[in-house]
C-alpha cells in the first residue's frame, strides 16, 4: 500500500479491495460532523442486477436513510464527514481516525492489506435489499401491519428495519427446531415475558398460517395494558388460536404443558423464571434471549476472580457470559440439549445471544449426560458464589 497517500486514501483503497473481493462485512461511520446523525453503516447490496454501496444511516429522530454508492468514488463523498471510520472484512479490520487537531490516523491499515492481498479469504454473499433477501415473511403480512412495522401498504418503516429483522431472524430459528416438535396434532406453545408480543404474532402466523398448524399459543405479561392491547390485536386478526393473559410466569401454569416455549428480552432473573417454567413443563424446546444480568453481578464472590471483578465493565460482560452458561449448563442437567446462538447482528441489539434447548430421549447416556451437567452446575455455582457444593 502506497505509504504516501493520506489516511483516508490509503482507507479508501482498503474498502475498494475489500468490496472487489466479496470480503466487506461492513463499514461503520461514525463521530459525524452532522449531529442529526448517529451513524451510517455501509454495506454491499444487489440493487437493480447491480453491486453497490449501500449506507444506512441512523438519525437522532429515530429515522433511518438509506442511499446507494456505485463504487468507492462515489462513496469518497461522505467519508469525510465522520471523525472515525471502522473497516470490518472478513480477513482482519482497520480503524480510520481523525482527530479534533485535524491529525489522521489509520490503525491495521498495512495488516490488512496484506490480508486483502492474499488468497484464500471467506467470502460474503451480496444480497439485494429487505424484499429481495430469502425472509419468511414480506413485510405485507397483516399482524406486521396491526403491530406497526408495516405501513397499510406493507413497506416496512425505516426505524421499524431492525424490528422486522429481529422477527425474521427469530422465525428462522423456529424452522430449525421445527422438526423437534410434534408434527401432527395441536401444537402448544407460550411466549412467557411477552411484552408487546411480536414474536408471539410472528410464531402464531408461522404455524397457523404459513405451516397450516392446529395452534393454541399464549402470552403472558404482567402488564395489564400491553395484555388488552395484545389480546385486542389477535382479535383483530382473527388469530383464534392465540390469547393472553396478565400474570406472573413463576405461578402462571398452563392444563396443556406447551411444547414450545419462548421468550424474548425477559429481564434478568425473570429469564430464569421463564426457564423454570418451561423445565417445569418438561416443553420439547425453548426459545429465549436473555436481557439485563444483574444477578450474577450483585452476588459473584470468587477472590480467584478478583482482578476481573475489579473493573466494573470487565465484571458486567464476564457475569453476562457465565450467566448465560450457568442457564445452559442447569437446562443440560434438566435433560436438554443445548447451545447458545448469535441471534441478530449486534448493530442492531447489543442482546443477541439466543439460549436455544431441545429436550434429550431420556436414554441412560442422555441421564449421564444430564447427571454430569449437574455436577458442573453445582460446581460453578460453589466457585462463582462461595456456596457449598450442592446448594442451589
Amino acid at each position: 500500500m502506497n505509504e504516501t497517500k493520506s489516511p483516508l486514501l490509503r482507507l479508501q483503497e482498503l474498502i475498494g479491495l475489500a468490496a472487489g473481493q466479496h470480503y466487506l462485512r461492513r463499514l461503520v461511520l461514525s463521530r459525524p460532523a452532522d449531529k442529526a446523525v448517529l451513524r451510517t453503516v455501509v454495506t454491499q447490496k444487489k440493487i437493480g442486477g447491480r453491486e453497490m454501496l449501500q449506507a444506512e444511516s441512523f438519525l437522532a429522530d429515530n429515522k433511518a436513510v438509506h442511499r446507494n454508492f456505485a463504487d468507492v468514488a462515489a462513496l469518497a463523498e461522505i467519508l469525510g464527514d465522520y471523525g472515525q471510520i471502522n473497516l470490518l472484512t472478513t480477513v482482519g479490520d482497520c480503524e480510520f481516525k481523525r482527530a479534533k487537531s485535524g491529525r489522521e490516523t489509520l490503525l491495521g491499515g498495512d495488516k490488512l492489506f496484506a490480508a486483502l492481498s492474499a488468497d484464500g479469504g471467506a467470502t460474503v454473499a451480496v444480497g439485494g435489499n429487505n424484499r429481495d433477501k430469502n425472509y419468511l415473511l414480506r413485510g405485507d403480512e397483516p399482524f406486521l401491519i396491526e403491530l406497526g412495522v408495516s405501513a397499510a401498504d406493507g413497506r416496512i418503516h425505516d426505524k421499524k428495519r431492525p424490528k422486522f429483522r429481529q422477527i425474521c431472524r427469530f422465525l428462522e430459528q423456529v424452522r430449525d427446531i421445527e422438526p423437534h416438535l410434534p408434527a401432527e396434532g395441536k401444537l402448544v406453545i407460550a411466549d412467557l415475558c411477552c411484552g408487546k408480543s411480536y414474536l408471539s404474532f410472528a410464531v402464531y402466523h408461522y404455524f397457523a398460517v404459513l405451516r397450516g398448524r392446529e395452534v393454541e399459543m399464549v402470552g403472558v405479561d404482567l402488564k395489564p395494558d400491553v395484555v388488552e392491547f395484545c389480546q385486542t390485536t389477535a382479535k383483530n386478526l382473527g388469530y383464534g388460536g392465540l390469547r393472553f393473559v396478565c400474570g406472573d410466569v413463576s405461578r402462571y401454569d398452563e392444563p396443556i404443558h406447551p411444547q414450545l416455549v419462548i421468550s424474548l428480552h425477559a429481564c434478568d432473573i425473570a429469564t430464569d423464571l421463564v426457564l423454570d417454567r418451561a423445565i417445569e413443563w418438561e416443553a420439547k424446546v425453548i426459545l429465549s434471549t436473555p436481557c439485563c444480568h444483574h444477578a450474577l453481578n450483585h452476588a459473584l464472590d470468587c477472590e480467584p476472580l478478583r482482578f476481573i471483578a475489579r473493573h466494573s465493565m470487565l465484571r458486567q460482560r464476564f457475569c453476562e457470559a457465565a450467566t448465560d452458561a450457568l442457564r445452559l449448563t442447569r437446562l443440560e442437567a434438566a435433560g436438554y440439549s443445548v447451545g447458545a446462538l448469535e441471534f441478530i447482528d449486534p448493530e442492531d441489539t447489543p442482546k443477541n445471544i439466543l439460549l436455544r434447548a431441545v429436550r434429550r430421549g431420556g436414554s441412560a447416556a442422555d441421564r449421564a449426560a444430564a447427571a454430569r451437567a449437574a455436577e458442573e452446575y453445582a460446581a460453578a455455582r460453589a466457585f462463582l458464589l462461595g456456596e457449598e457444593a450442592g446448594e442451589k
